[in-house]
């Protein structure tokens, strides 16, 4: 996506010069952004009475709609000061997502430099970096890894430190939160709101969380491991959307975590990726036991012509303790219209085990099956960026 870009001088020099030494005068560069996403949904077997379901759905497409403002200025010596604020926003109705934060997909200012970049705000965990390859459908409505479990497309924090850097293709990142919800928005679900700031007495640990990464990247192939630790608090509960009432991890001491471990090898017109990633809820009370999941994924994609890609996945997620299993199959098709605007059809297939109700669309609430029911969604998209 080329965003357009304005650059701006440094439009005090001339009376800079007037008053003394000219300074050396840094270059910035100002970009806005956006993407808009939405068509027409069908779903099968929504809701209690298992209706069919048309709507424009809710929240994305095939990527969340946004708009943005970056920026980056020249400090000279190699350094870099760095910005942005992403707006994440819903073209059905025009209302904001993210709680209903002005800046909730991210908002962020830091310094780059060869040695890396550190920055502090509201922005993504090394979960969302780590999986930015692998998974080729990404944050799809009918991307197996959103659907069941909702926090990795929005696998963010407020109140974060964060660093990433790069050398001969080799990253390390690491992000610290002091309170990952403070606002109590609904930041992350499947995470719960945490309505603290995480100074607690004593250094209490609730409301934290971190994230760590390592990935290697060649121009043939790439893998990648992440490690994405949340602790409870106040409100905090985590959900599994199988069907089954939220697991309540309130206390400083309760934790969720995820881990993954994924990879990727592409060609000139192909690319397959695929990875697993678990995830581990414990508890601080010694009468809730925790709840462990495992899902598994491949995803592949093709080129067909210049202005045709095809790619599609599967996704298969196993809860133990909660005897529930589900299985996703997608398949897209995107026609390219021009640099920015595209048109889409694809369409999903869910297999729920008996127990399980996980929901095959990300589209928004009332498509949920009842348990032991399958799914299958369509939907016809546009898609345009700037």
């Amino acid at each position: 996506m080329k965003a357009a870009t304005l650059r701006l001088a440094g439009v005090a020099a001339g009376a800079l010069a007037c008053t003394g030494p000219t300074p050396v005068l840094a270059q910035s560069n100002i970009q806005l952004y956006g993407v808009l996403d939405t068509g027409i949904e069908f779903v099968t077997h929504a809701g209690p009475s298992g209706d069919n379901l048309w709507r424009v759905p809710g929240i994305t497409g095939t990527m969340p709609s946004r708009w943005g403002i970056r920026g980056s200025e020249d400090l000279g010596g190699g350094l870099h000061a760095l910005f942005t604020l992403e707006n994440g926003f819903n073209v059905r109705a025009g209302d904001v997502n993210q709680g209903g934060r002005l800046f909730g997909r991210q908002s962020w200012v830091g310094l780059q430099s060869d040695w890396g970049t550190l920055s502090f705000g509201r922005q993504y965990s090394m979960t969302f970096w780590a999986l930015s390859d692998a998974d080729i459908l990404g944050p799809d409505i009918y991307g197996g890894l959103g659907s069941f479990d909702a926090y990795i497309p929005n696998a963010r924090s407020d109140n974060t430190v964060a660093y990433k850097g790069t050398w001969q293709g080799v990253t390390v990142g690491a992000t610290w939160s002091f309170g990952r919800d403070s606002g109590g928005t609904g930041n992350s679900p499947g995470q719960g709101t945490c309505a603290g700031n995480g100074t607690g007495a004593n250094g209490s640990p609730a409301c934290r969380q971190w994230s760590a990464m390592l990935r290697y990247d060649a121009s043939a192939f790439g893998v990648a491991a992440a490690y994405d630790q949340q602790h409870g608090g106040p409100g905090a509960a985590a959900s599994f959307f199988d069907g089954v009432a939220p697991l309540a991890i309130t206390g400083s001491g309760a934790t969720d975590a995820r881990i993954q471990l994924n990879a990727y090898v592409k060609g000139d017109k192909w690319k397959v990726g695929g990875g697993w990633l678990g995830r581990r809820v414990s508890t601080d009370a010694p009468t809730l036991p925790g709840v462990n999941s495992d899902m598994f994924y491949l995803t592949a994609s093709y080129a067909w012509q210049p202005q045709f890609v095809i790619d599609g996945g599967v996704y298969r997620i196993v809860n133990t303790q909660h005897d529930t299993r589900g299985t996703i199959a997608a398949l897209r098709g995107t026609w390219l219209l021009s640099r920015r605007s595209a048109v889409y059809l694809q369409s999903g297939y869910l297999f729920n085990s008996a127990r399980a109700a996980y929901t095959l669309s990300q589209g928004g609430a009332g498509a949920s099956p009842n348990a032991g029911v399958n799914q299958l969604g369509v939907m016809a998209g546009v898609r345009h960026t700037f």
